[in-house]
């Protein structure tokens, strides 16, 4: 007999209708698997076998055949095993097809026939309301995930038996259901605020910038001058993700598999900080199969790449497709995926290899500090748009004081600049000054006459780039808006050129 239950496999950040044929026919005991599965997926065999025993349903000592429809389509991961089960028990007739046709079916079968959860729930949560499928079956770890997209039942199951007597009408389970409230939370955060950083006030009006504008920062000082400290607070000042933001990055955090059981979004921006000796396919994604990398994994948060010299040079300059189209595409033999990176990069560098304390004591030749920095080449400095010096604190700063000013205070004012940009761009993609096209800039960063004598200056002066100099100007408009100012004064582009450091130094 056959049996065919809906399913679906994950391809980028975007989830594809699997169906899953099963046909039982008299014949010699065997169990084969076709439609490109990887080794995983031809693996279920045995767990759906000793699942389906060890729930005390009777497995067929038939020939037994399962198909992946489209054949085209790699199949990979371990949620075609409880499709597969219930195929197999729908083709011998212990369950009634009447709810599985409607159902799209995910999950992973232990031997003991638990389920346990999958990744990638979400996209597929998302690709079932967008066709309108009926009830999605999913493990019980999976069911805040699922629940969170609005308009479909989601089913957790948290054993083969469950799921059969569900199907065969024997038992009810009640559709899980997430409140507002539980979509999206306010973070709770891990205690990390600005008021716990001593002095660096140009830093942290250097940060305060980048965030309002959601600029890239590069932060340049010697060891231990507080450049991680100042970066994993970055994340504090930023506006509270949206319900779609939210979403978004849930998804492929989804892909990844990063989600924990029971968990549905993620409450609060991404902050991830890979090693220097992260490879190519780590940083931005790909592998045989592609997957997410920490690029996308940052998606909507900030990216912090500390020692940032100390990466590879052909990782460093993956990064530049990436910081200008807010997304990558990786290529592979076995197919092309797309994943969104629109993440805020906050890098650190020491001023030379050894890591010395400061300049006048520093044991390097100027061409060896030379040769340290240029490892960042000019089109990823480009790309960059402050560099902000952070030298080695006074100790009477340092030992005593008064705290510095609180996260809060900082995020109202970041939330004011976002709130004059989100005017600005209304009915368009933009969604901070740091995205702003040409003919976008060119409307809004007009400059008056001095100032733009002043910005035409500091470009000869520097040997700024075409794309240098658009950047300039966006963070001049961002200082525009942190001070409330319809148009941008000549204070404004003088401070924007103030973040060029490393440009003065070439």
């Amino acid at each position: 007999m056959l049996a065919r239950v809906r399913s679906a496999t994950i391809s980028g950040v975007e989830a594809a209708t699997v169906f899953v044929e099963v046909d039982v026919t008299p014949g010699l005991p065997s169990f084969t698997t076709v439609g490109l599965p990887d080794s995983t997926v031809r693996e279920s065999r045995d767990r759906v076998r000793a699942a389906i025993r060890n729930v005390g349903l009777e497995f067929p000592v038939d020939r037994i055949t399962v198909n992946l429809a489209p054949a085209d389509l790699r199949k990979e991961g371990a949620a075609f095993d409880l499709p597969v089960a219930l195929g197999i028990l729908c083709a011998t007739g212990l369950v009634k097809p009447d709810r599985l046709d409607r159902c799209l079916v995910m999950g992973e079968l232990s031997l003991d026939g638990s389920v346990r959860a999958v990744r990638g729930v979400l996209p597929v949560a998302l690709h079932a309301r967008r066709q309108g499928f009926g009830p999605l079956l999913v493990p019980a770890d999976n069911a805040a995930e699922a629940s969170v997209v609005s308009g479909i039942e989601a089913i957790a199951v948290g054993t083969l038996h469950d799921a059969v007597e569900y199907l065969n009408g024997e038992r009810e389970i009640a559709p899980s259901h997430a409140t507002g409230a539980r979509r999206v939370r306010p973070g709770e955060g891990d205690g990390l605020d600005f008021a716990d950083v001593r002095g660096h006030a140009h830093a942290k009006r250097g940060l305060e910038i980048a965030a309002a504008g959601a600029h890239n920062v590069l932060m340049i000082g010697p060891p231990g001058t507080g450049k991680t400290m100042l970066a994993r607070r970055v994340a504090s000042i930023l506006p509270p993700l949206s319900l779609e933001e939210a979403i978004e990055v849930s998804t492929v955090w989804s892909v990844a598999g990063l989600l924990t059981p029971g968990q549905g979004l993620l409450a609060s921006r991404p902050f991830r900080s890979p090693h220097h000796t992260a490879s190519e396919a780590g940083l931005i994604g790909g592998g045989g199969v592609p997957h997410p990398g920490e690029i996308s994994l940052a998606h909507h948060g900030v990216l912090f790449l500390d020692e940032l010299p100390e990466f590879s040079t052909r990782v460093l300059e993956a990064l530049r497709q990436p910081l200008e189209d807010a997304c990558v595409v990786v290529s592979r033999a076995s197919g092309t995926a797309a994943f969104p990176a629109r993440f805020q990069l906050v890098a650190a560098a020491n001023p030379c290899r050894r890591g010395c304390p400061s300049l006048p004591t520093c044991a390097c030749s100027p061409p060896e500090r030379a040769r340290y920095l240029g490892r960042l080449s000019r089109p990823l400095l480009d790309r960059i748009d402050l560099h902000l010096e952070i030298p080695t604190l006074p100790t009477a700063e340092l030992m005593g004081g008064n705290a510095g000013e609180i996260s809060a205070a900082i995020r109202d004012r970041v939330l004011a600049a976002r709130a004059r940009q989100m005017a600005r761009f209304a009915g368009t993609a933009t969604y901070a000054n740091s995205r702003m096209n040409g003919r976008q800039t060119r409307r809004f960063c007009a400059l008056p006459p001095e100032a733009a004598r002043l910005l035409g200056l500091a470009v000869t002066r520097l040997g700024l780039s075409a794309r240098a100099h658009d950047r300039l100007l966006r963070v001049a408009r961002t200082i525009a808006d942190l001070a409330g100012a319809d148009a941008i004064a000549t204070e404004h582009v003088a401070e924007a050129i103030q973040y060029r450091s490393l440009d003065r130094a070439r």
